[in-house]
């Protein structure tokens, strides 16, 4: 468990450096490409996720569409392919229901780990050595 998941520390859940998670489309809570959580962060987008079709249906059908675009907010839509910055509620619900994404472990934020195991996000990692 973190010390303070909340720091402004940008690091990963291995305990490194927090790494970028999408720059096209730009993702994070503050749109400058990294899952960092701050206090302001009240969702918590903190895991970075592959963004395949299946999960971005499920995601649609469970109420956080996340592909259809929305260009009032500056929101292009995330693609089958790409990788997005994920609410933590949004994906502790897809765990329990079964339905998780892939994710990139280096660039998920230390703080999803006051919903989420270690080892299951391990077990979902794409670019574990």
């Amino acid at each position: 468990m973190p010390k303070n998941p909340l720091s402004h520390e940008k690091l990963n859940v291995l305990g490194g450096p927090l790494e970028p998670c999408s720059l096209d489309p730009i993702t994070g809570f503050f749109r400058d490409g990294s899952c960092t959580v701050t206090p302001q962060n009240k969702g918590m987008h903190a895991i970075c996720i592959y963004a395949s079709q299946e999960f971005l249906d499920y995601s649609k059908r469970t109420g956080n569409d996340l592909s259809t675009p929305m260009p009032q907010h500056g929101f292009v839509g995330v693609k089958p392919g790409e990788s997005w910055c994920l609410s933590g509620v949004r994906f502790a619900q897809s765990v329990k229901d079964g339905n998780a994404p892939q994710i990139f472990i280096h660039s998920t934020h230390e703080a999803i780990l006051q919903l989420v195991d270690l080892e299951t996000l391990k077990s979902l990692a794409i670019d574990l050595d």
